[in-house]
């Protein structure tokens, strides 16, 4: 009987949240008709409810009236919360991606999978060719010429030469390690292809690495840091 009762309870108290969530979402989309809002649910903290407004995150109380922007930490689980609901929800469908508009490297066996959007001007996409990837192995490297023609004016003509090289993965890293341009060619390319994808996918600065698993590691990672995210390990 007591378990009945637990239960019943625990039903009710469920129902009772997702009416409340129902109800402040349906005041959120009232008040702000020209926001964003693709989900609302209950925070980690009683009575603060969590937003998701395209790809950022809010906190409203059940008005809608008051909204905070910030992060949630545990402090006793050392976790930045609002940080690990953000990767969750900007994932990218890697199976979604044109591969045959990148260029592919293997190293090892090449079980595991990268995606990297870079730009051949990007001194951290340099950095990350130079002294990370080197020592990343049994992984199958995409990489997507990204030129950020803003900040790089030149990066587009090298990452056309590059693409249209003989060899282009071994023009990339002899670019990119040793600062070697191949010779000029002309061909048929992706570039502006990836250009509008980044752009599609948000992407706004390089080098942006995606995880097998869709995840968004914008900017530079260290080795060590690059294989505990690979492996799924709390930063």
């Amino acid at each position: 009987m007591r378990k009945l009762v637990a239960t019943l309870a625990a039903i009710s108290f469920s129902s009772a949240a997702l009416a409340g969530v129902a109800e402040v979402e349906k005041r959120l989309k009232e008040r702000y008709p020209s926001t964003q809002i693709n989900e609302v649910r209950e925070s980690v903290i009683a009575g603060l409810y969590e937003v998701v407004m395209g790809r950022n995150i809010a906190y409203t109380d059940e008005t809608g009236r008051y909204v905070l922007f910030g992060h949630i930490f545990d402090m006793q689980a050392q976790k930045d919360l609002t940080a690990e609901r953000l990767e969750e929800i900007n994932k990218i469908d890697v199976a979604s991606l044109p591969l045959e508009d990148a260029i592919k490297i293997v190293k090892g066996d090449g079980s595991r999978k990268l995606y990297v959007f870079s730009d051949p001007d990007c001194p951290f996409c340099q950095r990350l060719e130079r002294e990370t990837l080197p020592k990343i192995d049994n992984v199958t490297i995409y990489t997507f010429l990204f030129p950020l023609e803003g900040l790089h004016p030149d990066a587009k003509r090298k990452a056309e030469a590059i693409w249209c090289a003989k060899d282009r993965a071994k023009a990339w890293e002899a670019f990119m390690r040793e600062g070697k341009m191949p010779e000029e060619a002309k061909c048929d390319n992706p570039i502006e292809r990836n250009i509008q994808l980044g752009e599609r996918l948000g992407f706004n600065g390089t080098p942006t690495i995606l995880l097998e698993d869709g995840k968004v590691i914008p900017g530079f990672l260290p080795a060590e840091q690059l294989e505990q995210r690979m492996s799924g390990e709390k930063r």
